[in-house]
């Protein structure tokens, strides 16, 4: 009677790690498994830990995977299928991170906002320029993508930044945008669009709390930085 045949090693693991995940929580996993886990949605058979690994290498983190741009998940190796779960899985952290913001006074909550605001934009190779609009509990209304590319070359008009804030009933703002750089000192630029915003917005009663500069690993205050 011949040999059955031999069992590939990881024979066994994608349940064994399922079962550490369920019982430990995130925390439980380093970040690589935490990517197996997540490709198991879309590869279905085999051993995906050297591609997780490969990945969290190349892009330099789990959330660096999670934010990637399609074209360089594709350009990576990885097919439609897992390209589109990594990227449904950002944005259903995303939505539930932004959710949470709703639901409390955000100058209460700044670093939920600072870790919305990375997890949205920080790891993004172009520029965007992203507004919060809050109420008089300054609660977020919502948040807007007004424009991509540099803020030197897309310009921000203080006029429509109003204006969408007053048909939002909204009466404070804060301003975000990301460097790509990955330095957040802000430009002459971003300082002189910011004051002018400021200034279209007071008279208007609607007051701007701040303006972050947002990169994968640090942030710049306006405020902080007595600018505003």
């Amino acid at each position: 009677m011949a040999d059955k045949a031999k069992k590939p090693h990881y024979h066994g693991h994608r349940q064994r790690l399922r079962e550490r995940f369920l019982k430990g929580g995130s925390d439980s996993l380093p970040a690589y498994e935490l990517l197996e886990l997540i490709l198991y949605g879309a590869i279905r058979q085999g051993d995906v830990k050297p591609l997780a690994k490969r990945l969290i290498d190349q892009f330099e983190s789990l959330a660096g995977v999670l934010s990637a741009d399609p074209d360089a998940l594709t350009a990576a190796g990885l097919g439609e299928t897992t390209v589109t779960t990594l990227k449904t899985v950002q944005a259903a952290a995303l939505h539930l991170s932004r959710q949470q913001l709703m639901e409390q006074p955000i100058v209460s909550s700044w670093q939920a906002l600072l870790d919305y605001c990375r997890a949205a934009m920080g790891h993004d190779k172009t520029e965007a320029f992203r507004i919060m609009f809050l109420d008089r509990k300054n609660r977020l209304i919502t948040d807007e993508v007004q424009q991509r590319g540099t803020v030197d070359h897309t310009p921000v008009y203080p006029r429509e930044v109003v204006k969408r804030a007053l048909e939002l009933s909204a009466t404070a703002l804060i301003l975000v945008h990301n460097h790509a750089s990955g330095d957040p000192t802000p430009s002459r630029a971003d300082i002189e669009m910011t004051k002018l915003i400021a200034a279209a917005a007071e008279p208007l009663g609607i007051v701007l709390h701040d303006h972050l500069i947002i990169t994968r690993s640090e942030e710049a205050s306006f405020r902080g930085m007595g600018l505003i």
